[in-house]
């Protein structure tokens, strides 16, 4: 390293971030082939079609990644989650993907998506301070 520096930047550039995210891609893809990552969401809307609650998830090659999945208090305890899942589920065996990856906090829903069906595979210790965080899988098969 005799012209190269170490750079800690607290406000990177998107062009500099592209550079990292891109040439780690092209590595990825000479191994595992093109992620062809293709986001996706399922909304709760109410009458006048206002969002209250949902999911957003990620097909990555052959897996299904729940990003993000909340209801508000309200709407908690009645179905609506299961449902949530069982749609994104459904909708990722129509797209031939084999199984589902997530993770969430120990204060959040483990015990939700142990019911439905999801094994931990990995847990992190005192993430956040004072709790744990679980990822998740289940099989689509």
């Amino acid at each position: 390293m005799d012209t190269e520096s170490l750079d800690l930047d607290l406000a990177p550039r998107p062009e500099d971030l592209r550079v990292i995210h891109e040439g780690l891609r092209a590595f990825t893809d000479g191994y595992a082939g093109p992620v062809n990552a293709r986001p996706f969401a399922i909304f709760i809307r109410d009458d006048a079609g206002n969002v209250l609650g949902g999911l957003d998830a990620e097909l990555r090659w052959t897996w299904l990644f729940i990003s993000h999945l909340w209801l508000p208090e309200p709407l908690r305890g009645h179905g609506l989650g299961s449902a949530l899942l069982a749609r994104a589920e459904a909708f990722a065996k129509e797209q031939d993907c084999v199984a589902v990856y997530l993770d969430t906090l120990e204060f959040q829903a483990v015990s939700f998506y142990e019911r439905g069906g999801y094994s931990t595979y990995g847990l992190l210790d005192g993430f956040p301070p004072g709790s744990r965080r679980f990822h998740l899988q289940k099989s689509l098969r």
